[in-house]
């Protein structure tokens, strides 16, 4: 069996009186891609810290490339590392080019390495320019080429779409699949949930330090036991008279929409297709926004209930 690339076991973390992290277990394997999403302050930051070696464990262990990250025989493996923070900031006065010079020479690469990614994220054009004429977007590219010298092992990114526009957004997500192709494993922290669930193997939602749920989308879809929305078109007033598809109508305003147990799926898709008269269906699992709604709110009624 493969060795996990990173491991987090029974993992906690405090300040001062304060536990930013509570027991928390995560394996991500090599070529993997794993969703960390959870509100401010829900412990995201701290973890992507342990990981990355900057603070250690108040108590559990972690592990990245067979060694515990904050020790120094770790220092090696840190070239492999690719790490994007969420408020990037770079020396004002320097060109793009120098920034990105300056940290390929760090981890061993040249000038014409920071040349290309300077290409790959787009922003070749104003590599002479100095970053205190950037925007907001173009520092967050300048950023992800950091992240991205040297096609590393590991990458974390904290919040890596904010500020990008749809297309630089779509690009970064080639990105990230490209990388995970050859073989590299991604931590990807966002607020922001459309569009991140088909680039991600699994997800974790954190909440106040400790883990709601983990796992892979269609694993959360059964734990959370969320319907799924069928919408045929063509029916009118069929399905409102069929007692079979008839108990999964809400009797809201949309008298299409059938919400399904998972278990239901394909009974229900057979019985309307046995409709002549059906033209188009339209079939939408919980998506990755229901879930995370659906944790937390589980995870806010259970707290109320222990207060209570």
């Amino acid at each position: 069996m493969n060795t996990p690339l990173v491991s987090l076991q029974n993992v906690g973390k405090n300040y001062q009186q304060v536990a930013a992290l509570k027991s928390v277990s995560m394996n991500l394997n090599q070529g993997e891609v794993l969703g960390l999403f959870g509100h401010n302050g829900a412990g995201k930051t701290t973890m992507m810290k342990l990981i990355l070696g900057v603070i250690s464990p108040s108590s559990g262990s972690v592990e990245v490339m067979g060694m515990a990250p904050d020790s120094k025989e770790a220092w090696h493996s840190r070239a492999k590392i690719g790490y994007l923070p969420e408020n990037v900031s770079f020396y004002e006065q320097l060109t793009g080019l120098e920034v990105l010079t300056y940290f390929a020479k760090l981890k061993g690469y040249n000038k014409k390495t920071a040349i290309a990614l300077l290409e790959q994220v787009g922003i070749s054009h104003a590599m002479k320019r100095q970053v205190k004429t950037y925007s907001k977007g173009m520092r967050q590219r300048l950023g992800l080429a950091q992240a991205f010298i040297g096609e590393p092992k590991l990458l974390l990114l904290d919040e890596p779409t904010v500020g990008l526009d749809p297309i630089a957004t779509s690009d970064f997500y080639s990105t990230v699949d490209q990388l995970k192709t050859n073989g590299s494993s991604v931590i990807l922290c966002s607020h922001v949930l459309p569009g991140v669930e088909q680039h991600i193997d699994r997800a974790m939602i954190l909440s106040s330090g400790k883990v709601l749920a983990a796992g892979t989308l269609s694993e959360l879809r059964q734990h959370a036991d969320l319907p799924v929305r069928i919408k045929p078109k063509g029916l009118n007033g069929a399905v409102s008279s069929d007692p079979k598809l008839k108990q999964f109508l809400t009797g809201k305003l949309d008298s299409q929409t059938l919400f399904v147990p998972e278990q239901d799926k394909l009974a229900t898709l057979k019985q309307l297709l046995s409709y002549d008269a059906m033209n188009d269906v339209h079939v939408e699992p919980a998506n990755l926004e229901q879930l995370y709604q659906h944790y937390l709110t589980k995870e806010v009624t259970t707290l109320e209930g222990d207060k209570s």
